[in-house]
């Protein structure tokens, strides 16, 4: 279909390409795209290869206009219609140069040169690129033309590569290869455009700034009522979660290095903000679990979008360092195995009568199953004929046999129409997935496509963005580095005579450790810091006369700062977060530079030269400034000993003294870390890893997300606790602090030095809900180490107090250095046991229950490691140290009703079962109460054998099946649960949130009584 102009037709020769103007007065009229040709090819009279008339076809998309020097005649390839004289002679005329117009937005001239392309001079804001060695012969060029389907429809960024397909890769196949958005290998072009993603950090911007100015307003304005207080705490949390499940997407995506580095500070500064929220909330209802229904219902939001998502870049950016490691790990237990293999296990044999025994055992059984198969056999031939015998002495009736084939025929097709009806119904109505629900469509095929190409694009661009860092700062070192050298000594002597001029004397000069004179000039001109000087005159002379008033004062604000102080603390105002102010500089960075930035002329979203300049004369003149300071140290010292002959003043004396007292402390300090020895000073971090993996002490950690722990909502939360009824927490509640206490922090610097520091992390609940399952996706979602100090695995290593010194050392040692680590004690309840049973204190359990209080001293806020404890009997320990070890501590239920709904789904179709409707799906989940995650997954291996899979088409998946194997199962009683929840409620948390409950029951007690009185002595002054 031709396409060129507001009329379909390209103009005549013109040597002036499109203009944004022009494009955005052509726009889209009658479905079409109305626009100046973004390509035109330009045919000289005469070419070496025009005998011949072969060349490269040109593929679809561009629009050529064909002239012969001066002449007025021209083809043109959008209507295909002919115009002057000399068409037959420039017919078979080839191409020598070919010229291409693209739209404003398209790529930068720098661009095609790094790429090889000659660029040509443009009197359009057009880019005009030349390329050599491009043969097209033009009988070809007009057929493909003719031939040409619409280009995308879109702004001139997304339309910038709708070029010939077949001559952008021969003619350049650089270009290809570097644009991105190259077309893949079906010929088309992955629709990899940065505007939807720009748009929506934009509207993610605007949120965030909305919310930080409403959280200023919050911190000011103190609050008595606890119901208001977390409906305020709550509201923020699930808009903060919004914000970042979109800056998470919007930093996966986008491809623009130094928007990458912007957002990543305010997506970090937007997750410690979430834990800071979620402290709050802890503190002030005294429980780990929050439920928002009707907050999420007045914000018209799902459950599913209060999920906390796990950032990409976690894994991503140390990607190789993960691999590298796990290669290693692998041939270390590799070459273990290889070890324990190569000695030879004796095997156990048989007598002669048991061997005897077997064979006749498994005959008989041979034999038992073909005398069943041909008594089979027999009754069916003899029911057969008994039967043909009976209808013998019948006559065949023909109506009656075709009324009877036409009667089920009909039942037949009608059940068959019924049933397509009302799976329809049920289609529609929403109650049952279409029939390509579970395929992949080519959609989300394609969607991978373009996620993997960004990738690439952005590993590139990082690269890019490094390497011009260096090559920038050379050049305005070279450029503007002298300069800067002399407008500095210029200011400093200025500042010099100024001060001598104002008050008799030469200034002090500020030391190196103070800042130089950056102290004095920061964003300042000489005119401000002499006004500074005058101030600070006028201040010491008034600060004497205000001494004597301010002792009488003093008293006075004394008594006014408890008064408020008592006003303060009877309000509740909102904690100071750390985090706010590096989301306002993100924030405040945004507004400046990205808001009303005009990106049109980058469409591959490179980085941006000119903000780089500025950052690097930043750093440069911080570095000349040094060297300028030494100078001018010299310069004021010669000034000082020529005009007033002083020596050096005593406060240099004074600060030798203090630097003398600096160097004592500091002695100090080397003496007390001296006594901290490092027991293998003399071995490598590799020597240590590789010791520890051969001690089964480092293990390799299951490749296992958190989104394969499933479950479902706990959507009545709300309401039970309004009827003072606590409920369990669901498994995606787990799910969700698992995120927020584990992964985040550890995932994230930032967020783990800054934000409420979790060191240790229990998991209580019965055996088979998950447990370790959630310690594995810690470590798989973070690329983190897994340590297993549990009881049963240190028993026999490292024997001795020096010993377990040693192996303590070196565990902490390597998970510093490869951190994020993650420290795992199973069956924790053995390592503080009230008494050690008889069976076990030949492995001595509480072997490290003095030793792990000692560590989580000695973790700081840079070290990310996490303790991690798991136990399915924590009432066999002494809660006291149980407690005082554990920082925090999560109760792991089992499933509800409506998680073993979702389990038992997911399991079956992704064991390879196909749920049909004779499987009654809500008929398991409700006859399997009390079971966990872990049956129900054991069950689901048991039954779905490779032969049970391949029956299925013959034969569906039927509920018995599974009950039938959950019947020799024991499940998890309610009695258990019970003692779970007892055993929870002596822990620290659960002791307050139980007197905050009965003190918040005793107090509307109290107001209802205060009511019942006010209202008798109403009643009795009326009467």
């Amino acid at each position: 279909m031709p396409w060129g102009g507001a009329t379909g037709k390209t103009s005549l020769g013109s040597d002036v390409g499109p203009t944004p103007e022009n494009a955005r007065q052509a726009g889209l009229a009658g479905g079409r795209l109305r626009t100046p040709s973004p390509a035109r090819l330009r045919f000289p009279r005469s070419h070496p290869s025009a005998s011949t008339g072969r060349g490269r076809p040109f593929a679809s998309g561009a629009v050529a206009t064909e002239t012969a020097g001066s002449g007025a005649g021209a083809w043109r390839a959008g209507g295909g219609e002919r115009a002057g004289p000399r068409r037959a002679a420039l017919r078979r005329r080839s191409v020598s140069v070919a010229r291409f117009r693209l739209a404003s937005c398209c790529v930068a001239t720098a661009k095609f040169q790094s790429l090889g392309v000659e660029t040509g001079s443009t009197q359009s804001p057009s880019i005009c690129v030349r390329i050599p060695g491009c043969h097209l012969s033009l009988p070809e060029v007009r057929g493909y033309f003719r031939s040409l389907p619409l280009p995308p429809q879109g702004p001139p960024s997304e339309r910038l590569c709708w070029c010939p397909d077949s001559c952008i890769q021969a003619a350049f196949p650089k270009v290809t290869e570097e644009l991105p958005g190259g077309r893949g290998k079906e010929g088309k072009w992955p629709a990899m455009s940065s505007k939807m993603y720009n748009q929506m950090w934009h509207q993610t911007q605007e949120a965030l700034n909305s919310l930080l100015d409403k959280e200023s307003q919050k911190t000011i304005e103190p609050q008595r009522n606890p119901v208001f207080i977390f409906q305020t705490l709550a509201t923020f949390y699930i808009k903060y979660v919004q914000i970042f499940r979109n800056l998470e997407n919007v930093y996966d995506q986008i491809v623009h290095p130094q928007k990458r580095i912007l957002i990543r500070k305010i997506l970090d500064g937007v997750m410690g903000r979430i834990l800071e929220l979620k402290n709050d909330m802890v503190e002030l209802e005294l429980t780990e679990f929050h439920y928002f229904d009707d907050i999420l219902q007045d914000l018209k939001l799902a459950p599913q979008q209060l999920d906390i998502p796990i950032p990409k870049y976690f894994l991503k950016e140390k990607l190789e360092t993960i691999k590298g490691r796990e290669r290693i790990l692998s041939q270390i237990l590799a070459d273990t195995e290889l070890e324990l293999s190569g000695k030879t296990r004796p095997a156990k044999g048989i007598s002669l009568e048991e061997a005897v025994k077997l064979i006749q055992i498994a005959e008989r059984a041979r034999q038992g199953r073909l005398r069943a198969m041909f008594m089979k056999q027999i009754f069916l031939q003899e029911h057969r004929a008994r039967h043909a015998r009976a209808l013998g002495d019948r006559i065949a009736d023909v109506g009656a046999a075709a009324l009877r084939i036409q009667k089920v025929w009909r039942g037949f097709h009608q059940c068959r129409k019924t049933e397509r009806q009302r799976e329809e119904e049920m289609i529609f109505l929403g109650m049952n997935p279409p029939p390509m629900f579970n395929e992949v469509s080519a959609t989300i095929t394609q969607a991978e496509k373009v996620t993997c190409l960004r990738n690439e694009v952005q590993i590139k661009h990082e690269e890019d963005y490094r390497e011009a860092l260096v090559t920038i700062k050379d050049d305005l070192k070279l450029i503007e580095g002298p300069d800067i050298k002399e407008n500095l000594q210029d200011q400093i002597r200025h500042w010099f005579i100024e001060c001598r001029n104002l008050t008799g004397t030469f200034p002090d000069y500020p030391d190196v450790e103070e800042g130089g004179s950056a102290i004095v000039f920061s964003n300042k001109t000489p005119q401000q810091v002499i006004d500074d000087i005058m101030a600070n005159q006028e201040e010491e002379e008034k600060n004497k006369k205000k001494k004597k008033e301010k002792k009488a004062k003093k008293e006075k604000r004394k008594k006014e700062r408890k008064e408020k102080n008592k006003e303060e603390d009877e309000g509740w105002k909102m904690s100071p977060s750390v985090f706010l102010h590096t989301m306002e500089e993100g924030n405040n960075v945004y507004k400046d530079i990205w808001k009303n930035k005009d990106e049109s002329g980058n469409f591959p979203q490179d980085y941006d030269r000119e903000m780089i300049k500025e950052e690097k004369r930043k750093e440069l003149e911080s570095e000349i400034r040094v060297q300028v300071d030494e100078l001018m140290r010299q310069e004021l010292k010669n000034l000082k000993l020529a005009v007033s002959r002083e020596k050096e003043l005593p406060a240099k004396t004074r600060k030798k003294k203090g630097g003398k007292n600096e160097k004592k402390g500091k002695k100090g300090k080397k003496e007390k870390r001296g006594k901290e020895k490092d027991l293998t000073a003399d071995r490598s971090i590799d020597s240590l890893y590789k010791e520890l993996v051969e001690e089964g002490l480092l293990i390799q950690s299951l490749k296992v997300n958190l989104s394969d722990y499933i479950g479902e909502y706990s959507y009545l939360g709300t309401t039970l606790r309004q009827v003072a009824i606590e409920p369990m927490p669901s498994l995606l509640d787990v799910r969700q602090l698992i995120a927020l206490y584990g992964i985040l922090p550890l995932g994230s610097a930032a967020v783990h030095e800054k934000a409420p520091l979790v060191r240790s992390l229990l998991l209580a609940g019965p055996s088979g809900v998950g447990k370790k399952m959630l310690v594995h996706a810690i470590c798989t979602e973070t690329g983190a180490n897994l340590f297993d100090l549990s009881a049963a695995n240190i028993a026999g290593k490292y024997p001795g107090k020096s010993g377990l010194q040693m192996m303590l050392h070196v565990v902490l040692k390597v998970a510093r250095q490869l951190q994020p680590s993650v420290v795992w004690i199973g069956d924790t309840e053995k390592t503080f046991y009230r008494k050690v049973p008889s069976a076990e204190r030949m492995m001595e359990p509480k072997r490290l229950k003095k030793q792990l209080p000692k560590i989580l001293k000695l973790l700081k806020p840079n070290d990310r490691i996490l303790i991690v404890g798991t136990t399915h009997r924590p009432f066999d320990a002494e809660l006291g140290s149980f407690c005082r070890v554990y920082q925090k501590i999560i109760l792991v239920p089992r499933p509800d009703y409506a998680s073993r709904y979702v389990l038992w789904k997911q399991i079956i179709q992704r064991s390879g079962g196909v749920i049909t409707n004779a499987l009654s799906v809500s008929c398991l989940a409700k006859v399997t109460d009390g079971f966990t995650q872990g049956h129900i997954v054991e069950v689901v291996k048991g039954v779905l054998t490779d032969r049970r899979l391949r029956q299925q088409t013959q034969k569906p998946l039927v509920a018995l099946e599974f009950v039938a194997a959950l019947s020799s199962m024991n499940p998890v009683y309610q009695e258990e649960e019970e003692s779970f929840k007892n055993w929870y409620a002596k822990t620290p948390m659960g002791k307050k949130r139980t007197l905050a409950l009965t003190a918040g029951n005793a107090e509307k007690e109290r107001d209802k009584g205060n009511k019942k009185d006010k209202k008798g002595e109403k009643e009795k002054k009326k009467k």
